[in-house]
């Protein structure tokens, strides 16, 4: 039963969701709206076990002063400081908490992606070396794109723009909608084994 009954669960929600996309009816779709006002309040839940699993963890690590400790320390600190300021203040635009996040969390986060963008450079290096035809084509038209993008581009090309706009909008576009689709249709494969109980990795199986 332990399996059984979360499987049932699953089917009946998940095709419950699916039918109240497909059918317009009233009392329909307020059971659905319901379920959904449900769905919610257990990732609220969820939300909460998931704050109190953070804060177990590195609890944990911090008393046994093990490697990066202080971090930790850190970490917890911000999580308490963040949540009272945002219970007891509010998270609107004026507040305490609006001006922390602004002024501390919005510019760290800014720094984190502007380091991401030398580990992209390095993966980017480290595709564009030509050993295939397809690899070669890569390279080319990364390299087109990026001359380009700049004003050195329309110096040695007066439509360097323009073809790079071609590029981006014709080929790039037709091929990123095959990935979009082809993940569209990975991802409803797998809701519908989810579905029908064929994946079971979510009830700690195989």
């Amino acid at each position: 039963m332990r399996r059984e009954v979360p499987l049932v669960i699953c089917f009946l929600f998940g095709t419950l969701f699916i039918a109240d996309y497909f059918i317009s009816n009233p009392g329909f779709d307020s059971l659905a709206h319901t379920i959904n006002q449900w769905a919610i309040i257990v990732m609220i839940f969820a939300y909460v076990l998931g704050v109190a699993n953070i804060a177990r963890i590195n609890s944990g690590v911090i008393k046994r002063k093990e490697k990066d400790w202080a971090y930790k320390l850190v970490l917890l600190f911000g999580l308490l400081f963040m949540a009272i300021l945002g219970i007891g203040w509010g998270v609107t635009e004026g507040t305490v908490f609006y001006w922390v996040y602004m002024n501390a969390y919005y510019p760290m986060q800014a720094t984190m992606f502007a380091l991401l963008a030398f580990f992209i450079a390095s993966a980017a290096f480290r595709a564009f070396r030509i050993r295939s035809w397809e690899a070669g084509l890569l390279a080319i038209t990364a390299i087109a794109v990026m001359i380009g993008r700049v004003p050195v581009g329309e110096a040695v090309w007066k439509n360097f723009p323009n073809f790079t706009e071609w590029i981006m909008d014709a080929p790039q576009l037709a091929a990123k909608r095959a990935i979009m689709i082809g993940a569209a249709l990975g991802a409803i494969s797998t809701g519908l084994k989810v579905l029908t109980g064929l994946e079971r990795t979510y009830l700690g199986g195989d």
